[in-house]
């Protein structure tokens, strides 16, 4: 689950780790008390979206910039944000469609030495939290590290222990950063991965981390990631979520416990099991096809949660067709084919759908199927995977 940049700078306040002044402001009723809480002089207003390159971004109504530094102060804030705020945003992460700013942030301005970058992840090849740091701020990650990788430094944490000092004091020095800044930045590091522990976080990404003239060290923004998994035992940062920010068909599908993430194409897949989600969708692109989704209705599905599949793949205009492709283990075939059966009849589809079932009572489906084929003619069985994707891709052809 993301969040937004004021909501990870108040988690950053909470865990002791140097921010700006800052306040977020909802409504244009807002701005007076929030920019009351930040120094006079030079500002900064943010929109608040869940997307990278807001700076860069373009408003759909022509204003430049998502993010804006205002010289003239907290009057000029105002008459920025009164643009910003209800407009939407286009950036290179948001797609053509950008996203509509729902809230915007206000900081001062700081005084700045050098710019930093700062991330902490789970990195799966060791299956350890990693601190990544490069002394090439204020740039995208991957640019720096095709041009530039010798500029990126890795610590590796044994999570048994934790952050080692000597590790936080070792790429302190490799940043090159004087005994004030580092003093301070250490600190900064001790604080940023114990929220990165406590909060079960997935990815906290500082860029720019800044140094100042006085040798303070303030993380000029912020990114955070948290662990889906983990909300359960954290009710207070669940309460963080933001739906506008997500599509609604995932948000619906997260209701029935449904793995849904919408793409670009007009095959849609309903499928038991990540990796065979994923065999779907490249068999799919194999024949010819484009998958529309990656669907995983995990491995005790009910007939209830196949309908409420259905109903949010047939809420995709761009949907042609539908393959269905279940393997049963734990999941009963019978009890998909009837789930598939009632959702047909109850969403009165009409687009063509192809049916694969092997495994846990297979054969029980397959007649289950074949019983309601009089009265559903879109529905096509498919004999192999290979054979339901073959099949698929030529129908909607």
């Amino acid at each position: 689950m993301n969040i937004h940049e004021y909501q990870a700078k108040a988690l950053f306040a909470k865990h002791g780790i140097a921010i700006p002044k800052g306040a977020p402001a909802k409504s244009a009723a807002e701005f007076d008390a929030a920019l009351a809480q930040i120094p006079d002089g030079v500002c900064v207003v943010k929109s608040q979206i869940h997307a990278g390159g807001r700076g860069k971004g373009t408003f759909t109504d022509g204003f430049q910039g998502g993010v804006k530094v205002c010289k003239g102060g907290k009057a000029e804030a105002k008459e920025v944000a009164a643009r910003m705020l209800g407009n939407t945003l286009v950036t290179k992460q948001t797609g053509p469609a950008g996203r509509k700013v729902r809230t915007l942030y206000f900081t001062e301005a700081n005084p700045i030495k050098k710019e930093y970058y700062l991330a902490i992840l789970l990195d799966r090849a060791t299956s350890r939290p990693v601190i990544v740091a490069s002394t090439e701020g204020g740039m995208e990650i991957e640019q720096v590290a095709h041009d530039t990788p010798e500029k990126i430094f890795k610590i590796f944490i044994d999570p048994g222990y934790g952050l080692a000092d000597f590790q936080a004091r070792e790429l302190v020095f490799k940043l090159g950063l004087n005994p004030a800044e580092q003093k301070n930045a250490v600190k900064l590091l001790r604080a940023l991965y114990a929220m990165f522990w406590e909060t079960d976080a997935s990815m906290i990404e500082i860029n720019p981390l800044i140094t100042q003239p006085d040798g303070a060290v303030l993380a000029l923004d912020a990114k955070v990631s948290l662990d889906d998994n983990a909300l359960y035992r954290h009710p207070d940062l669940a309460a963080l979520r933001d739906l506008n920010e997500e599509d609604p068909k995932e948000t619906e599908a997260s209701k029935f416990g449904l793995n849904y993430i919408a793409l670009d194409g007009s095959i849609a897949c309903l499928v038991n099991g990540a990796g065979l989600a994923m065999s779907t969708m490249d068999i799919i692109k194999h024949y010819g096809g484009n998958p529309a989704n990656f669907l995983d209705v995990g491995g005790g599905a009910s007939k209830e949660a196949v309908t409420a599949a259905f109903k949010i793949i047939l809420s995709d205009p761009n949907v042609k067709g539908i393959l269905v492709n279940i393997f049963g283990g734990i999941m009963d075939c019978d009890v998909i084919a009837q789930g598939i059966v009632a959702a047909v009849r109850e969403t009165g589809l009409k687009l063509p759908l192809v049916v694969r079932l092997e495994g846990n009572n297979a054969d029980a489906g397959r007649k289950t199927l074949a019983a309601a084929a009089a009265s559903l003619p879109t529905l096509v069985p498919g004999d192999s995977m290979a054979d339901a994707a073959r099949k698929i891709v030529k129908l909607v052809a």
